[in-house]
This record gives C-alpha cells, structure tokens and sequence, in this order.
C-alpha cells in the first residue's frame, strides 16, 4: 500500500491523539502516505476538505491532548448503501487503499460492512472508555476514564464524610460495568450497582437498613448507568421511600470521563496500538482489531470483538465484598 486513511468515530475517548499521532509517524517510516479523514464516517460521505493529509509534523504536539484532533461523529447515512456507496467514491478518487479506524463497537460494524461491499480492508484501534470490546485486555481511553472517576469520587468523600450522607456516584457504563467496579475498588466505595450483576431492590434496601443498624457516619456507592435499577437518581429516590430516615445525594459524572488528558498509560497503550494497526494493514491483514493482550499486540477479527462478550473479572467483583466489610 502507497496510501492509507486515519479517522475517529463514536465516542471520544482519552488517547485517540496518541494512537491517531503513532498511525501516522508509522506510515512515515514506512515512506507510505496517510490521510486524517476529518469527522468519522460522516466526513468520508462529505469528502472535500474532511480528508487532509497528515506528516510527522501534522500530529506533532497531540499526545498529550485529550478528545480528537480529526473530531468524531455518529453517521446515520453511513449505515445506508447509498452512503457507503459515496464514502468509497470519495477514497477511491484520493487513491486510498486502506484504512485505520479508531472506535468500538459501531466503527467496526461499520468498517465489516464497508469491506463485504466495496473490499476496502480496515484494521481498528480500540478507542472507547467503556473497554468492553473483546480481544483487547484494556481500551484506549479506559485508564483515563477511571482515574478521572476516581479523583471525582475522593473528593465526594470528603463532603461525604464531613456530612454523614450516603452519595450515589454514577459513571459511565450503559451495558458494562468496567468503569464502576474499577472505579469502586479504587475509590474505596462500599458497594457498586452493575449491569452484568441482576437484582431486586430488596437486596439493596437490606444493605443499608444494615447501614444505619451499624452507624456508618457515611456511605459512597457507585452505579453504572445502564444497572438493574435504572441509574443513580432512581435508586436514591427508591431508597428515600422506602427507607425511614434515610436521606442520600446523587452526584452524575458523565461525559467529564470522556475528557482530559491521557494518562501515561493510555498515551503508551494507544501507541502500541496505532503502531501495530499500521504494521498489520501494510502486511495484509484485514477487518481485525488489533488489541493488546497479556502485553502483546494480537488482532480480533471485527466479528468476534463486536459480538464475544468481554466479562467482568469474577476476582475483582469478590474483592468489592472482601474490602469493604
């Protein structure tokens, strides 16, 4: 290959600059060229001035940068034939080959799809928080996610403390709960409210009638948003009637878990996997995600991150019970 395609999609997530920077600066050593589609999907249907072409100096100063410098979006024409149909136009008429695209789960749908039609090859970088993409023991961006969780939730404790009141911290998390239980084992948080783990409220209500019996001056729970009970806010509002006496306060974080600067360990991770997306495209590989695990850089066919379901770790959902007694 002569000439490749970069771009973000979906949600932003903490490291996408560094993977996007090690693309590229990859391509150059390679003496291949590489262009930065602006805008995901969407960019590549709108083509003209969504395709830019990248240098060593273009991503010079990002790796430290939180976000997207070639910026994302969600395209509903893309999931359509005729928008497909004009995305291949456009990077047929710029003469690109391949592609490295860095998102989850819809980016690589999409990428599949693109290549069963029009037999554009595509390697994925993993970049979302939730690191729930199978193939990959950690996401681009996930680090960042639970320290920007954690650094929020000491700072609630304090107030917690001080105050003697149970807080409800909601992360992100709609159908995994990675965030909330590395968020809970790190912050100290006395329980968490997961998606993967199914319950009644009953359960709940007897944990702080347990609570109160004990005389904790205060308690911390984190909840993922997409858990059994509905998100944080419905919960505290639950437990408010239904508990005598009991008072609590939610506090929701949201999409600050998507922002910041990368931490250490993303900006290398992310490294690693722009790297190893390059090197695995200009070797022939296609429609795979390359992931890193057990410290190597191995690759998943898009297939099998998309739809294997990534489990939580069973040790650390008994280290939640084990710490907090």
């Amino acid at each position: 290959m002569k000439k490749i395609a970069v771009f973000t999609s979906g949600g932003d997530s903490p490291g996408m600059n560094a993977c996007v920077r090690a693309v590229v600066r990859t391509c150059m050593a390679q003496n291949v060229d590489v262009v930065g589609i602006m805008q995901g999907y969407k960019g590549m249907i709108e083509g003209g001035d969504n395709f830019m072409p990248l240098s060593s100096r273009s991503v010079g100063n990002i790796i430290q940068r939180g976000g997207t410098i070639l910026k994302s979006s969600r395209s509903k024409a893309f999931m359509t034939p005729e928008g497909r149909k004009i995305a291949y136009d456009n990077l047929s008429a710029e003469g690109i080959e391949g592609i490295i695209c860095i998102g989850g789960n819809g980016t690589f749908t999409g990428a599949e799809k693109f290549y069963n039609e029009f037999g554009i090859p595509s390697i994925g970088a993993p970049g979302t928080i939730d690191n729930d993409l199978y193939g990959t023991d950690l996401t681009i961006g996930f680090d960042t996610a639970i320290n920007t969780a954690v650094e929020a939730i000491d700072k609630i404790r304090d107030t917690a403390d001080s105050h003697g009141r149970v807080f409800f911290v909601e992360v992100m998390g709609r159908d995994t709960g990675f965030i909330a239980l590395a968020a809970t084992i790190a912050g100290g948080a006395e329980s968490v409210l997961l998606p993967e783990v199914k319950g009644d409220h009953t359960k709940l209500i007897e944990f702080f009638r347990g609570r109160q019996q004990s005389k904790k001056s205060f308690s911390l729970v984190v909840v993922a948003e997409g858990n059994f009970e509905g998100g944080a806010i419905a919960i505290s509002s639950m437990l408010n009637t239904e508990i005598p006496g009991f008072e609590s306060r939610v506090v929701i974080l949201g999409h600050i878990q998507r922002g910041g600067s990368p931490s250490a360990f993303d900006r290398v991770l992310a490294s690693k996997l722009g790297y190893g997306a390059v090197n695995a495209l200009l070797a022939g590989e296609k429609n795979k995600m390359v992931g890193l695990i057990n410290n190597k850089i191995e690759l998943t066919p898009y297939i099998d991150a998309i739809t294997i379901k990534k489990e939580l770790n069973p040790d650390l959902l008994a280290l939640v019970d084990i710490l907090n007694n």
